[in-house]
């Protein structure tokens, strides 16, 4: 289902390295995710950071990978920001080397990329937006705040059913610095994991 070198990435994945606490933040999204499964509603999940430029992309991407992968239907994800800026170079560079392809729709000072899991998936389009961006869903969605900056600056989310605080540490910090690209491989596959335990939970 998943392109051959995602699959191997995902069988890295070990959800015993997810703590007790860690699980308990991830609950709110299982609950969610598993009441709109149950009565076969369509799920759709918008994951918000302050500039929609990392951790909100790579948060959206994986739970939709997750959700193919698991066999979760109707599943949606959307992402935003308090502000759009640009997805981060290195963003799309890490999710390639997880064997995602990607390609490059537009350029410009916020371009648009095609990210694709799987040859009859339809892709992911990564671009940066705000949270309410017409792209976006209106109403009957999850606000899933990827950081604490946006949680805390963005007490309504308009249109959200439920808003869901689950916190990243901002892979922004190496920029700059020899350990950047393992610093965005550590945050990718740590959003990964997470993600694919939440839908590995959803009972079908």
């Amino acid at each position: 289902m998943l392109y051959p070198e995602i699959d191997n990435t995902v069988s890295s994945f070990d959800f015993q390295h997810i703590s007790e606490d860690r699980k308990g933040v991830l609950q709110p999204l299982i609950d969610y995710i598993q009441n709109k499964a149950e009565n076969k509603k369509q799920i759709r999940l918008n994951l918000i950071c302050t500039h929609n430029s990392r951790r909100s992309h790579l948060s959206q991407v994986w739970a939709q990978t997750a959700a193919a992968y698991y066999g979760i239907k109707n599943v949606s994800c959307y992402s935003g920001g308090t502000e759009a800026t640009a997805l981060f170079p290195m963003v799309a560079e890490t999710l390639q080397e997880s064997g995602f392809k990607v390609k490059t729709l537009s350029e410009g000072t916020n371009p648009v990329y095609s990210i694709k899991f799987s040859s009859n998936e339809l892709p992911v389009i990564g671009f940066s937006k705000t949270y309410d961006d017409d792209f976006n869903p209106e109403s009957e969605f999850a606000a899933i705040m990827t950081c604490s900056q946006a949680d805390g600056g963005c007490p309504f989310i308009a249109g959200a059913e439920k808003r869901i605080p689950i916190t990243f540490e901002d892979p922004k910090i190496s920029d700059g610095t020899p350990q950047q690209k393992q610093t965005y491989r550590e945050r990718s596959l740590q959003i990964g994991t997470e993600m694919f335990y939440v839908f590995s939970q959803i009972k079908k």
